[in-house]
């Protein structure tokens, strides 16, 4: 009998343990829906941040007879801001941008769309990002979209033989 008595303790220990464990689990990947919906977000501001800035410093503020430029000046202000913010936020709550530029392909964390062939690194080697990828702690929401290299084929190099 009290054998039965410890083993059903111990068997109510262990649930209760699995059951923090998962709880915890669950709040930290409740917002997992949410964030990989914000992600794209994040990239089209980041594009259009990215294009005013570039397109902002083509204008010649000696023709700008409507005094335009300190209107664009503040709206491209608030979208840095923005953009900022929203990186803060991501942070906040485990949410991570991650660019694999020059690292080893791991189909994990990334998402091959073409190959390159390049001799100058080895082959399965992130040359291109596309899209950043994005991960929730230790979780990847989004795998980073790549352009990887790959070994150039010695024998259709010589199309004299």
């Amino acid at each position: 009998m009290q054998d039965k008595v410890l083993r059903s303790y111990a068997e109510l220990e262990n649930v209760i343990v699995r059951t923090k464990r998962e709880a915890e689990r669950s709040k930290k990947f409740a917002i997992q829906s949410f964030a990989k919906d914000l992600v794209d977000v994040a990239d089209n501001l980041g594009r259009a941040l990215s294009v005013a800035k570039d397109n902002f410093s083509e204008i010649d503020e000696s023709k700008d007879s409507i005094e335009a430029v300190p209107v664009i000046m503040a709206l491209l202000e608030g979208v840095e801001m923005t953009n900022k913010q929203l990186a803060d936020v991501f942070r906040k709550f485990g949410v991570e941008k991650f660019d694999p530029l020059n690292e080893q392909f791991d189909p994990h964390r990334h998402h091959a769309v073409f190959q390159i062939p390049d001799s100058s690194k080895l082959p399965g080697t992130v040359a291109t990002v596309l899209k950043p990828g994005y991960m929730l702690h230790d979780f990847v929401i989004r795998p980073a979209e790549v352009g990887v290299t790959r070994a150039i084929d010695e024998t259709n190099q010589n199309f004299s033989e």
